[in-house]
């Protein structure tokens, strides 16, 4: 069952969007080489509560914390763990929230300190696909258009994208139909309309696009242990275009202050 969401719910969405996007910027702060993800989680999980919200990940299915760190050939919900992050490592931060009887979910792609050049053009292709896929994410179209906009520019530009793991409707639950996925054929899938409101999330592989689970039940990594990346957003189908209920913008004005130091 596919929820359309008023325009009342949808502004309540942007609120609860708006709350994960705060919290990747407060997160952002911290973000260098020597912190932990533990570490991360736990500013997450305070920052979330300070701002009266829930983290929607902790404890959902079973998930042990607040946040989602992958860091590396770690393509999605990687544990936060007291390992310290390195110069040259990457790490996909995903949070949720629950506030006012909905979610927000959205994920970004940092580096630590200076990563490899073929690295950065793989965050820059990831981060550019979202886009792509949200330029679909309108009233008549289909998902297929969403995910061949996504996979089409990934591929063109030399990487692979994960097949098993996808995005999802966005609610009253943290996960709704439709899925979402990062591949697709124009004109086939379920059909958008107005209202519907979907998490976009590119899973983008340096390599090729195989994935395993770790042992820990919860850690997908890529098969040939290459770097993978991962950008989200959750958005309101629209009308004419799409409505971007999260944000990457104090991520980026934190990460613009720190590049000019």
């Amino acid at each position: 069952m596919i929820y359309l969401k008023t325009k009342e719910e949808i502004e309540l969405l942007r609120e609860s969007n708006m709350l994960v996007a705060k919290t990747h910027g407060e997160v952002a702060r911290w973000v260098q080489p020597g912190v932990t993800t533990l570490k991360l989680d736990e500013i997450a999980e305070e920052f979330i509560r300070d701002h009266g919200g829930v983290p929607a990940f902790l404890n959902y299915q079973g998930f042990p914390n607040s946040l989602c760190t992958s860091v590396n050939d770690q393509v999605v919900h990687g544990i936060p763990n007291k390992k310290p992050l390195k110069d040259g490592d990457i790490v996909s931060v995903d949070c949720g929230a629950l506030l006012n009887g909905f979610y927000g979910d959205s994920a970004y792609t940092y580096c630590i300190g200076e990563v490899d050049e073929d690295i950065k053009k793989l965050l820059e292709v990831t981060k550019a696909s979202l886009y792509k896929g949200i330029e679909q994410a309108v009233d008549g179209k289909r998902i297929g258009d969403v995910g061949y906009a996504v996979q089409s520019y990934c591929e063109d530009n030399g990487f692979s994208v994960v097949r098993e793991m996808v995005g999802h409707g966005v609610g009253k639950n943290l996960h709704e139909s439709p899925e979402v996925p990062n591949y697709g054929r124009r004109g086939n899938g379920v059909k958008l309309k107005e209202g519907m409101v979907i998490a976009i999330e590119p899973m983008i592989n340096l390599g090729k696009r195989h994935i395993i689970q770790e042992a820990d039940g919860w850690t997908i990594r890529t098969k040939d242990r290459k770097v993978s990346a991962h950008f989200e957003h959750t958005v309101a189908v629209g009308k004419n275009e799409a409505d971007i209920l999260s944000s990457f913008k104090f991520v980026e004005e934190v990460l613009h202050l720190q590049s000019e130091k």
